[in-house]
C-alpha cells in the first residue's frame, strides 16, 4: 500500500485553520465530504466517531504526529486527508508535545486488514524524522503531496 492510494490529494490542508484538536478533526472530515469520499450529511456522526475514539486514548504518537482513525460502515474503501497545523494543536499526545501534521483515517468497518496495512503505511514514513519534519514545513498541499511521492518512491526502492 501506497501513501498515494489513501491519501485523498485534495483532502490535504496547509495549514489547518482550526486550532483545537475536535475542531481539526472536523475540518479534515468536511474536506473528505467535499471531496466524495463521504457523504455530507455524514459529517457530524463521523466527526464524533472520532473524537470518541480519540477519547479511548489519543492517537497523537509523538514527535508532533497524530493519526486520529475510525472504521465506520459508510466507506468502502480507506481514506485519509492530511492536515499541517504550523501553530500545533493539543493533542494530548504520548510525548506530551504539540501535534503539528495530522493523517485522519477513515476505513472500513468489515475490512480490518485494510486499516492495519493503512497505518502501517502511514507509521511506516511518519518514523522517519526528516520526513515529519519536512511535512511540519510545508506550507501547500502541493508540497504536502510532493513529499508523499517522494515517501512512496523511497519506500518502494527499499
Amino acid at each position: 500500500m501506497k501513501l498515494r492510494d489513501i491519501v485523498v490529494e485534495k483532502a490535504i490542508i496547509a495549514p489547518l485553520k482550526s486550532t483545537k484538536r475536535d475542531d481539526a478533526i472536523r475540518e479534515l472530515v468536511e474536506v473528505l465530504a467535499t471531496q466524495g469520499a463521504v457523504k455530507p450529511a455524514l459529517i457530524d456522526e463521523l466527526s464524533k466517531a472520532v473524537i470518541k475514539r480519540e477519547k479511548r486514548g489519543s492517537t497523537g504518537f509523538g514527535h508532533g504526529v497524530a493519526a486520529p482513525h475510525v472504521k465506520t460502515t459508510e466507506v468502502q474503501r480507506v481514506f485519509v486527508a492530511v492536515g499541517i497545523a504550523p501553530g500545533g494543536l493539543e493533542f494530548q499526545a504520548l510525548d506530551k508535545q504539540l501535534v503539528h501534521v495530522v493523517f485522519l483515517l477513515l476505513s472500513p468497518e468489515d475490512r480490518p486488514e485494510e486499516h492495519i496495512d493503512a497505518m502501517e503505511c502511514i507509521f511506516g514514513v511518519l518514523t522517519q524524522d526528516k520526513f515529519r519534519r519536512f511535512l511540519r514545513q510545508a506550507k501547500t498541499p502541493a508540497e504536502v503531496w510532493g513529499l508523499l511521492e517522494e515517501a512512496d518512491s523511497a519506500s518502494q526502492s527499499r
